[in-house]
């Protein structure tokens, strides 16, 4: 038997109409344009050309950046390193056969942040080590002050491109950012595999943090107030951080998995976790680690779990398992949310913010019937469609 991903289900009758319109309320949420997102992928006949239509988009938004920045425009040219950045990211969502290619791309969008950063947020460093590399960004605040630190992780097929939203919402209430990709994500993807004890990769990250903090260099970072958030898979990576890495005084899982089940897995998932992992045995064994059943009662910190009622994928059991299970948990339901809630953004995302907030920095209090909010059993935190 092979142990190579058999990738012709990317041929199926009627999955590239499925793949774009599951893909929507995602690309909404990362900050693509929907209409453009509509242009972009309406030509396509064959999911197979999916990948080649939205790096296609990026270079146009290269292209335009490169003639904003020749005639001063810098705003307008970081910007459009920005969308390029998103755009080359969204090419990297399908297991597609061209290992090389998919490279290529992350490269482009790990590239295009970069030139994105330098002329929207120049103060943005560069942060990166043994299985991990990301940005870490800082609050437009005034000078002075020490900032907590929360550190965004991405998920399976995900990246440090993706979460602009989160991290600006973060930066926007004072706490610093760090976006990373880990093994297995991003800019890493085709020369590292998914690492299930990320909280490993956490630890290294938090040890560069405080490297920079030692050296000075007006870091102005506050460690001993960190969090992190995760999202999809990464949700269960953050769980895996709360539970083992001490530094960590709480925790977000967004659409988090509690444990996933190799067999009920849908063809997609299984491909991409295979080409990630290295071939189809490494990817089982991937899965069955998988797994908070064990670690649940761990999880002493603040945790919050943050899920969509519509949310519903063949072979994964959620992260609301949790919310009994771990000792200070609670959920923030929200009933029309669909997989990492890009149908609900103003439902999760400011109450996430907040939450997070609070939970480093002692200021500020949820309001009723969201999380933590007076009136709310602090257990199940449910907020209904605003």
């Amino acid at each position: 038997m092979s142990d190579t991903p058999d990738l012709s289900f990317l041929d199926a009758p009627g999955l590239l109409a499925a793949f774009v319109e599951e893909n929507r309320p995602r690309a909404h949420g990362a900050g693509l344009d929907p209409y453009e997102y509509t242009r972009v992928t309406a030509p396509l006949t064959s999911l197979r050309d999916w990948p080649a239509a939205c790096r296609a988009a990026g270079h146009r938004y290269t292209e335009a950046a490169d003639r904003a920045a020749a005639e001063g425009r810098t705003v307008t040219a970081g910007s459009s390193h920005r969308a390029a950045a998103r755009w080359f990211h969204a090419a990297g969502l399908l297991p597609h056969p061209d290992r090389a290619a998919a490279a290529r791309t992350a490269a482009e969008a790990d590239g295009a942040m970069r030139r994105a950063l330098a002329l929207l947020d120049p103060d943005a460093e560069r942060v990166e080590g043994e299985g991990f590399a990301g940005w870490l960004r800082r609050p437009a605040t005034a000078a002075g002050g020490r900032f907590p630190v929360v550190v965004v992780v991405p998920g399976m097929d995900s990246g440090k491109e993706e979460f602009h939203a989160v991290a600006e919402a973060l930066l926007a209430r004072g706490l610093a950012v760090l976006a990373i990709d880990g093994p297995g994500q991003g800019v890493l993807a085709t020369t590292s595999a998914p690492e299930p004890d990320y909280h490993r990769v956490v630890g290294r990250a938090l040890d560069a943090l405080d490297a920079l903090d030692a050296l000075g260099a007006g870091s102005r970072l506050d460690l001993a107030r960190t969090a992190v958030i995760g999202l999809s898979l990464g949700g269960y990576y953050a769980a895996t951080a709360a539970a083992h890495e001490p530094r960590i005084r709480a925790a977000a899982l967004v659409s988090g998995p509690y444990r996933l089940d190799w067999d009920a897995l849908v063809p997609f998932v299984t491909a991409t976790l295979a080409q990630r992992c290295g071939g189809l045995d490494a990817a089982r064994a991937f899965v069955r680690r998988v797994d908070l059943t064990a670690l649940a009662p761990a999880i002493t910190t603040p945790l919050l779990v943050v899920e969509g009622g519509e949310d519903r994928i063949p072979g994964v059991t959620s992260a609301t398992a949790l919310v009994e299970q771990a000792p200070d948990a609670e959920l923030l339901l929200v009933p029309h949310g669909n997989h990492l809630l890009g149908t609900a953004l103003p439902d999760w995302l400011p109450a996430t913010a907040d939450w997070l907030t609070t939970r480093l920095t002692g200021h500020g209090t949820p309001g009723p019937g969201s999380p933590g909010g007076v009136g709310a059993d602090r257990r199940r935190a449910v907020r209904e469609p605003v």
